[in-house]
């Protein structure tokens, strides 16, 4: 038994240990990669699709432009990243707010979140993409936007059936009777009883994020062309997939890695907070 209890917290600590090394040094790389990787945007047509592993100045190989694949690739990271990161901050601020309103006060407030919350989940993604891109146009900005807007949901509906089920407990019910304030049930005795789980959703939409902006850079609805992204240089790569495989193999790289972190991260962390949803391994 004391075996079987053991490989749980041994596989954990694999998660975290990885998951962490991964996020630090791509974040370390990609926050510092003027002064580790600079030149992103030189061009240099005599170095056109120089191959990798074969060049000690351009260790993963050039592009058709003759720019540095390594260097694109660590900055177009700051374009992924900044995507993941800010849009997640904006779902989680909009979505835990409507989702304290809609489970705490119930009656019309919870009616009217909850039916923008499915006509939200009712409109597929991509439809929702193209509409947005097609009306404001597509811009770093933008692309941020149509993320908060997209996954603001899944922070709404998490809060409010958590709410529910906290407002009714004997610590929120005793608070009420001595007369404290709503905003102060909500702020010192609810929200930080969400933390564990928003936090969770948080590492894993992060990597999610990644990839959708990726998708949509990809199919021309994201970022602007002209800047270093991940999925912009996956786009760049893709006629060049039998010539120049290097172009578009080493950002996808980047990607899975990335992704592969937080995702590990975000499993390690809903472990830890809730030991009881824990799986076997």
């Amino acid at each position: 038994m004391a075996a079987k209890t053991s490989r749980p917290s041994q596989f954990a600590s694999l998660e975290f240990i990885l998951g962490a090394f991964l996020t630090t040094v791509i974040c370390f790389a990609v926050l510092f990669s003027d002064v580790l990787f600079p030149g992103a945007d030189k061009i240099d047509l005599m170095a056109r699709l120089t191959k990798p592993f074969v060049s000690a100045a351009h260790p993963l190989g050039t592009d058709p432009l003759g720019r540095d694949v390594l260097a694109r690739v660590v900055a177009g990271g700051k374009i992924s990243l900044l995507v993941g990161f800010t849009s997640v901050i904006g779902a989680v601020v909009f979505g835990v707010l409507m989702g304290l309103i809609a489970g705490y006060y119930r009656g019309f407030w919870d009616m009217v979140v909850m039916r923008f919350a499915d006509l939200q989940l009712a409109m597929p993604f991509i439809l929702l993409a193209i509409t947005f891109i097609a009306i404001v146009g597509g811009s770093l900005t933008n692309t941020i936007i149509l993320l908060i807007i997209s996954q603001w949901v899944q922070y709404a509906r998490l809060v409010r059936g958590s709410v529910l089920t906290l407002r009714e407990r004997e610590f929120i019910l005793s608070a009420r009777a001595i007369g404290v304030k709503d905003w102060r049930i909500i702020l010192q005795h609810l929200l930080p009883n969400l933390i564990g789980p928003v936090i969770v959703l948080m590492t894993l939409n992060v990597a999610n994020n990644i990839l959708l902006e990726s998708s949509l850079t990809f199919l021309g609805l994201g970022v602007d062309p002209t800047i270093p992204s991940w999925g912009g240089m996956l786009a760049d790569g893709r006629t060049y997939l039998q010539t120049a495989w290097w172009v578009s193999v080493f950002p996808g790289v980047a990607i899975l890695l990335t992704v592969l972190g937080l995702n590990l991260l975000g499993d390690w962390l809903r472990d830890s907070l809730d030991p009881t949803g824990r799986t076997s391994r």
